[in-house]
């Protein structure tokens, strides 16, 4: 069953640990079932539950999933390979389209914002015992959170869009329970389910969100919580329209203790309408990040859900790391307050490139998809053939692979960088490098 690796150990701790290092170095593939805990209980000579409680540590890390009858099985993503090392270097000279940046042009000075902050901190240093949401910043998010059709709810603040995603997961879940996950989709959520022991199923994604029959049966088949990307979806600029809205709301109803985070990607760089979900489900979460708006550096997310959803995850909060920064919340209250940002300019540079490179690569015959947001997914027959004959070209682009599950290959273009200049000649590299490489003859 697990060919010449043999699982050793007498206690369960170091049971676990034999077969995370065995899965780590690659001597356990992803996939490989492992023994029955009986059978392996008597190999080892141990009681069972010692080797029970050593599956469970593994599930509780995300190594392995079990799955009822079927047995125990090394997970076919471990949390041990990250997506994020899935990365192409970019060549001397080359241009680099992989990263998923916003454009540095396009983004608010902080030195201002932060120095009054600052100030404000002088004049009233924030202490243990604070509130550790800033009043102002709850007013203004609750406000646009109204103006969007959320439900009432409370708000409160996380170190980004993933901090808030992981902990409203781990407020409801436990480990080898479901979660349906966009696919393709944001490949740091990909990485992060199976990382909290949860199994991911995936929903395929077109152009207005994910497909309702896609949800219905991962619903049906267990899934206790769904996460959706409502504007701009990382990888394929994905937006959610009030249609498609109205048919997953009524696949929700079906399923009403489902779990449900809606994460406002595009908020403050995108013009589409947001159509949210929420309100149909017992519990559910929104959160929205400043990252694309006003920079990655500004490790900051408001989030907004059901009473219990959001009080679970102050509490485990305030058990570690307490609050997020309240210099950081002032500074984004007043990049908020004073229009920093000009949304309608933003999302108008980032449409432009991104209309005119899904244009060009339509006169080239290649279909790709990009509603909105500042990436581009182009479907490929050979995702790394396509890679890397974009990089001889001088391109770096994603790899589809950071992003999928179980959907077809693909690549991901971020247009942040680009010129006007650069889209002719990256639709050409792009038309040359996904076809097929031509049948060779030897003899």
């Amino acid at each position: 069953m697990l060919g010449e690796y043999r699982i050793q150990g007498r206690g369960a701790a170091e049971i676990a640990a034999g077969v995370e290092r065995a899965v780590g170095s690659g001597e356990l593939r992803p996939g490989r079932p492992l023994p029955p805990m009986r059978e392996l209980a008597a190999q080892l000579g141990v009681n069972a539950n010692t080797v029970a409680a050593a599956y469970r540590i593994l599930r509780d890390r995300g190594v392995i999933e079990t799955a009822g009858r079927r047995g125990s099985r090394v997970r076919p993503k471990p949390a041990t390979t990250g997506r994020e090392e899935l990365r192409v270097e970019v060549p001397a000279g080359g241009r680099d389209l992989a990263t998923g940046n916003p454009d540095p042009d396009l983004l608010p000075r902080l030195a201002p914002v932060l120095a009054a902050a600052a100030e404000q901190g002088d004049q009233r240093p924030v202490l243990y015992g604070d509130d550790p949401v800033d009043a102002e910043l709850a007013r203004l998010a609750r406000a646009e959170f109204d103006a969007d059709g959320l439900p009432a709810g409370p708000v409160t603040v996380t170190s980004g869009s993933l901090d808030a995603i992981e902990r409203v997961l781990a407020a409801h879940l436990r480990p080898g329970d479901a979660v349906a996950l966009e696919d393709p989709g944001w490949g740091s959520v990909l990485d992060l389910v199976p990382a909290l022991g949860l199994r991911t199923v995936p929903v395929g994604v077109d152009d207005d969100g994910p497909r309702p029959d896609d949800l219905r049966r991962a619903l049906e088949a267990g899934a206790r919580a769904l996460i959706v990307t409502d504007r701009a979806q990382n990888p394929t600029g994905a937006s959610v329209t009030a249609s498609r809205a109205h048919d997953l709301r009524a696949v929700l109803r079906e399923h009403p203790e489902t779990l449900l985070i809606e994460d406002d990607h595009g908020h403050g760089i995108v013009d589409l309408p947001l159509h949210p979900l929420a309100g149909v489900t017992r519990h559910w979460a929104f959160v929205r990040s400043a990252a694309k708006a006003y920079g990655p550096d500004l490790r900051l997310a408001v989030l907004t859900g059901d009473g219990v959803t959001v009080d679970r995850v102050r509490g485990r909060q305030r058990l570690g790391p307490g609050w997020v920064s309240l210099l950081l919340q002032r500074a984004v209250v007043r990049l908020w307050a004073d229009g920093a940002v000009d949304r309608a300019a933003v999302a108008q540079s980032y449409g432009a490139r991104r209309n005119a490179l899904v244009d060009a690569l339509a006169a080239h015959g290649v279909t790709a998809h990009g509603r909105s947001g500042m990436n581009v997914w182009v479907p490929v027959p050979d995702e790394t053939g396509a890679v890397a004959r974009l990089l001889q070209a001088g391109w770096a682009v994603a790899p589809g692979a950071r992003f999928r599950l179980a959907s077809p290959p693909g690549i991901r273009i971020t247009v942040s960088p680009l010129t006007p200049e650069d889209i002719a000649p990256l639709a050409a590299a792009v038309a040359t490098a996904v076809r097929p490489s031509p049948i060779r003859v030897y003899g």
